[in-house]
């Protein structure tokens, strides 16, 4: 049997828990656990080095900002900084967005050049995109969504090296990949006030080898997979 490696979401959970117990006996006066709080934006920067790594770091822009802005709130915390001094460099995070989309952008165009739809990319700000694939050796996607929407169809595609990945970062927006019914799909997206899920209708297995995997990152938005 194979070992299954914990997504994102499963770690996101095990820090909340750890939060609402700490939380708990601290407000039923059971425990003081005020010096275990202070430590609590560590545990958020450690979660965005696992969800970074576990991406292969093809997801950087939503780990990178959560690992920056946790480790800021622990420094304030901390009282190492003042918390004025951390709020004057919030630009750097929209630095680091536009970078995150100028190396996707020529990473997906350098594994794009034999085949045409084997990798894509694709961007919807302030408005909707959509992009379909039917090659048969479908690899890879880069899929953004800013204050709009993502379209992804992949019904028509195929996989030869399994698994696919597709990196979706869906901010105040919505990804949407369409698959094959038959397709496993695992998702490992890092959702901060945001969600991810497999939206298609549970079905009876061909095969256990996963066939594509989703990581990214979704705030206030969803990504989705469909049929």
């Amino acid at each position: 049997m194979k070992r299954r490696n914990l997504t994102s979401q499963v770690v996101f959970g095990a820090i909340v828990i750890v939060v609402g117990l700490a939380l708990l006996v601290e407000t039923t006066d059971v425990y003081d656990a005020e010096i275990l709080l202070q430590y609590v934006p560590s545990l958020f920067v450690l979660l965005g080095v696992y969800a970074l790594v576990v991406s292969g770091f093809r997801n950087l822009f939503g780990p990178i900002a959560v690992i920056v802005v946790a480790a800021a709130w622990q420094l304030v915390t901390l009282e190492y900084v003042q918390a004025e001094a951390i709020t004057e460099l919030w630009p750097l995070l929209v630095v680091a967005f536009g970078l995150s989309l100028i190396i996707n952008h020529y990473r997906s165009r350098s594994q794009s050049r034999e085949i045409s739809d084997a990798s894509i990319s694709a961007i919807g700000v302030f408005g909707g995109s959509g992009q379909r694939s039917t090659a048969a050796a479908f690899e890879s996607a880069d899929l953004t969504a800013i204050f709009g929407g993502v379209e992804l169809d992949l019904r028509d595609a195929g996989i030869e090296d399994r698994p696919a990945t597709i990196n979706a970062t869906a901010m105040f927006g919505g990804c949407e990949i369409a698959v094959p019914p038959e397709w496993n799909v695992r998702i490992d997206v890092l959702p901060i006030f945001g969600g991810a899920e497999d939206e298609r209708k549970r079905r009876e297995r061909n095969h256990d080898e996963i066939d594509l995997v989703v990581t990214g990152f979704a705030a206030f938005g969803g990504v989705s997979v469909t049929d």
